[in-house]
Order: C-alpha cells, then sequence, then structure tokens
C-alpha cells in the first residue's frame, strides 16, 4: 500500500494492515460492553450503591461528557505534528483510559453519587480520547466507499473479540469459585492490560493520510455547520436510536434473563457470548452487503431483522439455553452489522462536508456520532431508575412480585424495538449512494492534487499550515 503525496491511500488495504489497526477496537468494546451489563450492576449489587444513584452518575457522566468530545473532536482535526493527527490523540488517551479504570476498582460502599461521578468522568474521558481518535483515523484509513467498509468490518469484528473475552471472564471465574464481584474485577484489569498492547501495535504498524487543507482556528461555529446539513442530523438520529435499542435492552439484560426467563448468571452470560460473538459474521456480512446494496440499504435491513427477532424473546420456553441461542445469534449479528453501517456511512458524509467546506471535519464528525451514542447510553442508564420507581427491587436476596417482573418484561423488550426500527427509518430518502459518494471521492483526489507542493509539516503549526494551490 502506498501513499499519495496528498495523503490519500492509494491501492487496496492489505489485510494485516486492516487487523493491526482494528485491533485497538479490543479494549474499547471491551469497556463498552463491561460498562453496558456488568458495571452498574456491579456498583449497585456488589460494591452495595444505590440503584438510583449508580443510575443518575452514569446517566449525568455521559451527557457532561459530549461537550468535551465535541471540543477534543475540533482538535484533532486542527492537530498538525510529525507525528501525525489522529495518532497523537490514541497515544495520548491510553494512559488516561487506563487510571479512569484503575479508578473504577477502588470505589467501596462508601462511594457517593458525586466521587462515582467523578471516576466515571476520568474513565470516559480517557475512552473519548482513545475511541475518537481510533474511529477518525479509520475513517481516512480507508477513504473510499468500498475500503470504508472493509476498515470498519474489521474494527467491529476484532471488537467482538474484545467483547467475547470479557464475557468468557466472569463465566470462567464462577467456575473457578470466585464471585461475580471478582469476575467483573478480573474483566477490568484485563481492559487495563489490553490498552497499551493494542494501542502500541496500531502505533508501530499504521500510516495515518493526513489531508492538507484549510487549517482554521478553534471554533464552536463548527457544530453548527455540520448540524445544519440534512445528512448529519439523519446519521445522529440513527446512531441516537441504534445506540439507545441495545443499549436499553443490555441495560436490563441480567435482571430480565434472570428473574423473567429463568437463566442463572451463568447461563445468561453464555447467551450474552452467543450473542456478541454473532459479530464475528455480522461485522463481516454486513460490510460485503454494504458494498452491495448500498450502506444506507444495509442498515435499514439489519435493523428490520434485529426487531423481529427481538419479537420472539418473550415466547421462548424459559431457561431453555437452546431454544435461545439461534435467536440471539441472529439478533446480535444483525447488531454487529448496524454498528458497522452507522461507522462507515460517517466517513462517507465527513468526506461530503469536507468537499463542500474545504476543511477536514472527519474527527468532529465521529465526535458527534460519539456524543450521539453517549446520550443513548445515559437515558439507557435511567432504566434503572425507571425499574426503582416501578418497584423492581434489584439487591442480592431481594423477591419481586409478578406485577414488578412484568414490569421488567414490558421495559424489556418494547423500547428496543421501537428505538431500533427508527433508525432505520432515518435514512428513507438518503442520496449519498456508492456513484455519488466516488464522484466526490474524485473531486476531493483532483483537489488534494492541487496542495502536492504544500510545504512540510515539520515545524508548521496554525494558520502556517495553511497550503496555496499549485499552479495549473
Amino acid at each position: 500500500m502506498t501513499t499519495t503525496k496528498s495523503g490519500t491511500t492509494a491501492g487496496a488495504l492489505s489485510p494485516w494492515t486492516v487487523l493491526a489497526f482494528a485491533s485497538a477496537s479490543i479494549p474499547i468494546q471491551a469497556l463498552v460492553l463491561a460498562i453496558s451489563v456488568h458495571l452498574p450492576r456491579y456498583f449497585a449489587h456488589h460494591i452495595g450503591l444505590e440503584l438510583a444513584v449508580v443510575g443518575a452518575a452514569f446517566a449525568m457522566v455521559r451527557l457532561i461528557d459530549i461537550p468535551i468530545d465535541v471540543g477534543i473532536g475540533m482538535a484533532m482535526d486542527r492537530t498538525r505534528t510529525r507525528f501525525g493527527r489522529y495518532r497523537v490523540w490514541l497515544a495520548l488517551g491510553a494512559p488516561v483510559m487506563m487510571f479512569g479504570l484503575w479508578l473504577m476498582l477502588q470505589a467501596d460502599a462508601s462511594t457517593t453519587q458525586l466521587g462515582l461521578s467523578g471516576i466515571l468522568l476520568f474513565a470516559y474521558l480517557g475512552y473519548s480520547m482513545v475511541y475518537l481518535s481510533h474511529l477518525a483515523w479509520g475513517g481516512v484509513l480507508g477513504p473510499t466507499y468500498e475500503q470504508r467498509n472493509k476498515v470498519f468490518g474489521a474494527v467491529i469484528g476484532l471488537g467482538v473479540a474484545g467483547a467475547v473475552a470479557v464475557l468468557l471472564i466472569p463465566i470462567i471465574m464462577q467456575q473457578r469459585g470466585a464471585s461475580d464481584g471478582e469476575g467483573v474485577r478480573a474483566m477490568v484489569w484485563f481492559i487495563i492490560a489490553a490498552i497499551p498492547v493494542t494501542v502500541l501495535l496500531v502505533l508501530a504498524t499504521t500510516h495515518e493520510p493526513i489531508t492538507r487543507e484549510k487549517v482554521a482556528k478553534f471554533q464552536l461555529g463548527d457544530y453548527g455547520t455540520l448540524l445544519r446539513r440534512g445528512n448529519v442530523i439523519r446519521l445522529l438520529l440513527a446512531d441516537l436510536f441504534v445506540t439507545l435499542g441495545p443499549g436499553w435492552m443490555a441495560a436490563l439484560y441480567l435482571f430480565y434473563f434472570k428473574d423473567s426467563r429463568g437463566f442463572d448468571t451463568a447461563s445468561a452470560n453464555l447467551l450474552l457470548l452467543v450473542y456478541i460473538f454473532a459479530g464475528f459474521a455480522g461485522a463481516p456480512f454486513t460490510a460485503w452487503l454494504g458494498n452491495r446494496i448500498g450502506k444506507h440499504r444495509a442498515l435499514m435491513t439489519t435493523t428490520t431483522i434485529y426487531s423481529l427477532g427481538l419479537i420472539t424473546v418473550p415466547f421462548l420456553p424459559e431457561g431453555n439455553f437452546l431454544a435461545f441461542a439461534p435467536g440471539m445469534f441472529i439478533v446480535g449479528a444483525m447488531q454487529a452489522g448496524f454498528t458497522v453501517m452507522i461507522r462507515a456511512l460517517t466517513g462517507d458524509i465527513a468526506d461530503e462536508v469536507r468537499l463542500d467546506k474545504g476543511r477536514e471535519y472527519m474527527g468532529l464528525m465521529y465526535a458527534l456520532t460519539i456524543g450521539t451514542t453517549k446520550i443513548a447510553s445515559g437515558l439507557s442508564a435511567l432504566t434503572f431508575v425507571l425499574l426503582a420507581a416501578i418497584g423492581y427491587e434489584a439487591r442480592a436476596g431481594a423477591v419481586n412480585s409478578p406485577e414488578a417482573i412484568h414490569a421488567l418484561e414490558l421495559v424489556y423488550i418494547v423500547g428496543p424495538i421501537v428505538f431500533v426500527m427508527a433508525a432505520g427509518a432515518c435514512f428513507f430518502g438518503y442520496k449519498l449512494t456508492p456513484a455519488v459518494h466516488a464522484d466526490i471521492r474524485r473531486k476531493l483526489d483532483e483537489r488534494d492534487a492541487l496542495y502536492a507542493e504544500a510545504p512540510t509539516l515539520a515545524g508548521l503549526t496554525g494558520d502556517e499550515m495553511v497550503a496555496e494551490p499549485r499552479k495549473t
């Protein structure tokens, strides 16, 4: 693989390059699953914090962190160093994320809501730096319609490996006589160990194409520029809904499958393992499908199948693993698939904005999608507050009434189906087809060629980096 003077990628991306780059998604997605499924319950059930305190802390931090993401995204797009743009942020974010996770392990029964919020905010700051820089780097690493599907198919696919690992850890720990709480702590240590290994692999093996465009000063107006564009709005709404559905379900997963579906913790985790493992099939399949029928159509297909699969869950026999496994596999594969499409669509729309505005917006675009993801995650965390309001008791040994369990069932099933179908509906009328995107890339490459004589990056910052096009 080679790069042109303008910084765009020429030729095909090798499988090794793609897989090495995608490896950073292993700890990222491991943390996403741990936060969605295990950590809230860990703080409430094992540490002994009030359920409403845990839910409010997670919701508040996710919402507070959104403007931080926007600031990071803007700063990333304006970063100019001899080492790269997004590469620097990935390297800086890794130790912050590791320290934040270590702080989580220090929480105990005396931790207040403010204290828990502070711990979570620090962890989310590191997570945002790592996750956002990795996504934005992926967006420029594979600039064509097909390459972007390939890159994000691998990113989501290897992210599944991280999620599977953290699911296996408590199962193995439980078989060896450890408690659920000890299993969660082992998860966190695994993520801490995986961060430096995978980040160093990415930094050592992956090049970073840097477009030489206008470099403007940091302006909050850039945020409004994007939010006035129709395709950006539909993308953000879809990302909000497509995250809210599975996140809503994940937050209640262990409660639902233990109290309603009759599974013990080990069996419920095994079913969740089937759901997550299905991403190995769903991510590459949807990447392939997106290249055949278009990313937006592939997104609508996967969201529809996902919702239909959820409808069957309440009718399956309680405690029957073999009856649940096939449906969980299909639903899990579709969830991985529509995640791939959202990430790839973000890069395509960022290209459209860049052609129109003459400036790189890749980092800010991914910051916005991470923002909607966190809004959705924050709203998902409020399901704990909802359960507390309807009388469901989450503490160990609590006995819930049939009415409370029925309310849990309704909350678990109805919300995800509605939200995920709404995500697919956001792309009706979408016009950024493969042919249109190919024309956008052609125009961007032609414009980039005009900057081939731009000055070297070394020693230049800020507005000094504005390169005049070469005379033709």
